[in-house]
């Protein structure tokens, strides 16, 4: 009765809840909470209110904007014919609607039974996430905005290779050798967990780094002339940066919590970052393309004829 005095008392019920060490979900349905058992583990146990609100709702927005932009979108790719372009924004439908699925059922990841399911999603939905970040790379790499089916076929076949391997590896440590790469679990995860995780972070960054390097060098002119390309690749080198340093930190409460702060950051806003780099620019060029064509349309029907009288 004490903790639900307490909870009762406080302005943010269900704050006040997750940070109390004394509770249970079981005391708090029998003592008649205004939240179910069901409800209140999907929002407040695992991770934290929080942390899974963040994540819920930032997903969920991202995927109501992609559709009520869909009859757009869809018009001006259609018109647009880039074979690359099409199939990024179909890549990233999928992969937005896996990323939503995922935030949505961060309990599974506590709970019992759900275990083996959490690790299967996970590894979907973070192959997924990387698949659009290899592609991204390998066209930037290409050095050009080619849209022919000859480019699709190098950026999607590198894509494929390297996230095939990645899958690969992860589903021998998943299921080969029963380590539980997506379950953290503060002082209880293996350290050979970490080990890779920490070269999976080690590559990331040296790429993005490689890049950076790249665009304050000599070798600029062969990247492409974007300037939002090197803003998305310094907010990812220094995002990957940090979850390696978390990741070295593993034995520490700080690197857990590092580590967790940067995991919040990539699920909730990657998705609307790589949209914003590489797809609105191209919506934005196709409206001005379009402009453009009415106007030189009504030029040429004699529409401005009288300002120059």
């Amino acid at each position: 009765m004490r903790v639900l005095d307490q909870i009762a008392q406080s302005p943010f019920p269900l704050i006040a809840l997750s940070q109390n060490p004394n509770y249970s979900s079981s005391s708090i349905v029998k003592g008649g909470s205004f939240f179910g058992s069901g409800l209140y583990k999907w929002l407040v146990e695992c991770h934290g209110f929080l942390h899974n609100v963040v994540l819920i709702v930032s997903s969920l927005c991202f995927v109501l904007y992609l559709s009520f932009q869909a009859k757009k979108s869809f018009s001006k790719l259609s018109n647009g014919r880039s074979h690359i372009m099409i199939a990024y924004y179909g890549c990233l439908w999928l992969v937005s609607l896996l990323n939503l699925a995922w935030c949505c059922l961060q309990a599974w990841e506590c709970t019992r039974g759900k275990e083996v399911a959490w690790n299967i999603l996970s590894l979907f939905t973070k192959s997924g996430m990387l698949f659009l970040e290899v592609s991204l790379l390998a066209f930037l790499f290409q050095g050009s905005y080619a849209s022919g089916p000859e480019a699709l076929a190098r950026t999607f076949g590198i894509s494929g290779l390297v996230v095939g391997l990645d899958i690969i590896l992860k589903a021998v440590y998943l299921f080969g050798f029963g380590i539980p790469l997506f379950i953290d679990s503060n002082g209880q995860s293996p350290h050979v967990k970490w080990g890779l995780w920490v070269v999976h972070r080690l590559v990331l960054t040296a790429v993005y780094g490689i890049i950076l390097f790249m665009y304050h060098s000599k070798w600029r002119e062969r990247l492409p002339a974007r300037p939002a390309f090197y803003k998305y690749i310094s907010i990812m080198f220094i995002l990957n940066a940090l979850a390696l340093f978390a990741c070295v930190l593993n034995g520490a409460s700080f690197g857990y919590w590092l580590y967790g702060v940067t995991n919040v950051c990539y699920h909730a806003f990657y998705l609307p970052l790589i949209y914003v780099t590489f797809l609105a620019d191209f919506f934005q060029e196709e409206d001005l393309r379009l402009e453009n064509v009415y106007y030189s349309e009504m030029k040429d029907a004699g529409f401005f004829d009288a300002d120059w009288e």
